[in-house]
């Protein structure tokens, strides 16, 4: 046929594309600067988000620590720290919390503003979670809610909180004189999972949540246009000043990480599920921490750590904002493609499991 060298080269124009654009030599200017500034880091006492606080302080940043365990907090702090790039400058903080409740968000918030000499932190990265994989029936209601309030609730209070906090602070903002020098942009970034872009069997209570906060954070980039474009305006018929910087909302969708939380997972993940992930490529912490903040430097909205990821992500942009206009394009219409097969094929191996099996055996000790 001859339309096929001319797909097959396009093709190839894409992959040569999306490779640089990944390697970052498409990307201009860092649009993530931390030196000197104040970063709040959650689920940070190990795994990524401790990989995260270590980039971080090599960068140049203040940061707060934020997790349950005091123990493995103090630990990540100091890691953090031995790897600060200016240690007579910069400062470490840790903040114990179970952030599943508004409370304890509001006064994880209110700590790390006092620690940060009244100011809200300028960076927000609600990273907590966890996944607890295993067959739909055989989970409590008590887990489903669960997976929800710590993958989903903990970052969406953590924004509500941290967004006012940003637009209509206690002491309300004076109008700025013409002319005036903007403030750097404020982050708020929320980790979600590839497992928000495509559900598979086994994570009925975890991907849902994941779901929703990229959900969550495609209508927050919407909603602060709202305020970016008032502090260009010149209407102040409502007598309420705009913030005197930029807010920026962004996502990161992470895959399978060799970490302490993989090895959690493993002990209820249903076999069927392996299966699925068996040819699955695995990131270090290290590595999905790097290509994260790799990616808010470049600038990027929503961010897959590995190629898997970034399949994921074109398969299932829908209205999202593109990051990159022609790859995210293409490479929506190729992955289209890869879908028509690679989509059956991953229903034809759970069903050829049932097949193979025969029908699990109830459990009565659900999860």
């Amino acid at each position: 046929m001859e339309w096929m060298p001319l797909a097959l080269v396009a093709s190839l124009v894409f992959l040569g594309y999306l490779s640089l654009e990944i390697m970052g030599f498409l990307s201009w200017g860092n649009k993530f600067q931390v030196e000197g500034r104040t970063a709040i880091i959650t689920g940070s006492s190990y795994g990524m988000g401790r990989e995260i606080a270590k980039l971080l302080s090599q960068r140049g940043a203040n940061v707060i620590l934020v997790a349950r365990s005091a123990e493995k907090l103090r630990s990540a702090m100091e890691y953090a720290q031995a790897a600060a790039k200016n240690p007579a400058a910069q400062r470490f903080h840790f903040v114990s919390a179970d952030l599943t409740t508004e409370a304890e968000n509001a006064r994880m918030l209110a700590e790390a503003t006092a620690w940060n000499n009244g100011a809200t932190p300028e960076i927000v990265w609600a990273n907590a979670g966890t996944s607890t994989p295993g067959l739909f029936v055989e989970l409590k209601s008590e887990t489903l809610r669960k997976q929800m309030d710590i993958n989903y609730w903990a970052a969406a209070y953590l924004a509500h909180l941290t967004l006012k906090a940003w637009l209509y602070p206690e002491s309300p903002y004076q109008p700025r004189e013409k002319g005036a020098k903007p403030e750097l942009p404020r982050h708020f970034i929320a980790t979600s999972s590839v497992l928000g872009y495509v559900n598979v069997t086994g994570y009925a209570a975890y991907s849902p949540a994941k779901a929703a906060l990229k959900s969550l954070c495609d209508g927050l980039r919407h909603e602060v246009n709202l305020y970016n474009g008032a502090r260009r305006g010149k209407n102040n018929s409502t007598g309420q000043a705009p913030a005197p910087f930029d807010v920026v909302i962004q996502s990161i969708f992470p895959a399978t990480i060799n970490s302490p939380g993989l090895e959690q997972e493993n002990r209820t993940k249903h076999p069927v599920t392996k299966a699925l992930e068996e040819s699955d490529s695995k990131q270090t912490e290290l590595e999905a921490a790097t290509a994260a903040v790799q990616a808010l430097e470049a600038g990027r909205y929503s961010t897959a750590t590995n190629w898997l990821g970034k399949l994921m992500r074109l398969s299932s942009m829908g209205s999202a904002h593109r990051d990159n206009l022609l790859v995210d394009t293409l490479g929506m219409w190729l992955v289209s493609i890869i879908w028509l097969f690679l989509g059956p094929d991953m229903e034809r191996k759970v069903w050829n499991w049932g097949k193979k099996n025969g029908m699990p055996k109830r459990n009565t000790n659900a999860i």
